[in-house]
């Protein structure tokens, strides 16, 4: 299993670039809340910092490796990720609207994750309801400390693609 951590600051605007680091306490990547624009920026204020807004992943040469973004069509909420190193698209679409804290289906067209969120304890992907990885956050007062496991047997070994998607659903949500 890998283990990657990082802190995030508490402050929901924060566009700071966060170190994500190994088991080795070495940084194997970045992630940051990134606008493609200041006017996305402006109206992002005024509606809590949650609808105009997209979670990069880089690798330590500031190559683009994920990126996960919230789209809002017609009422309907769901977050499309992007593979910038295999090209894959993912929707990730909630599961279960009507329970408080509903579930995600993540899937590129063939295969199909389950994002179990918990806020207090470990959210878990899934696949075939086998564990891939795991996330979660711990709040300490001006900060989140974030850690990330990843199995072994996990299809996607890539800690970009669980953090990227993590940041978005856990920190923006619905």
């Amino acid at each position: 299993m890998k283990t990657y951590t990082y802190k995030q600051p508490a402050a929901i605007e924060s566009t700071e670039v966060i170190n994500i680091f190994n088991e080795a306490g070495e940084v194997s990547s970045t992630v940051q809340r990134v606008y493609t624009n200041a006017l996305k920026k402006a109206f992002d204020r005024t509606m809590d910092y949650r609808y105009f807004v997209r979670f990069d992943v880089h690798d330590t040469k500031e190559q683009p490796l994920f990126t996960c973004k919230k789209v809002s069509r017609r009422g309907r909420v769901h977050f499309r990720g992007k593979d910038l190193v295999t090209g894959k698209d993912y929707m990730i679409a909630y599961d279960g609207w009507q329970i408080m804290i509903p579930d995600l289906l993540i899937t590129d067209g063939e295969q199909q994750i389950k994002l179990s969120k918990e806020m207090e304890d470990w959210s878990v992907f899934t696949v075939n309801e086998q564990p891939i990885a795991r996330w979660q956050a711990t709040f300490c007062d001006t900060h989140f400390d974030i850690t990330l496991q990843v199995e072994d047997s996990s299809p996607i070994q890539h800690e970009a693609f669980f953090i990227a998607i993590g940041q978005a659903v856990l920190f923006v949500g619905a």
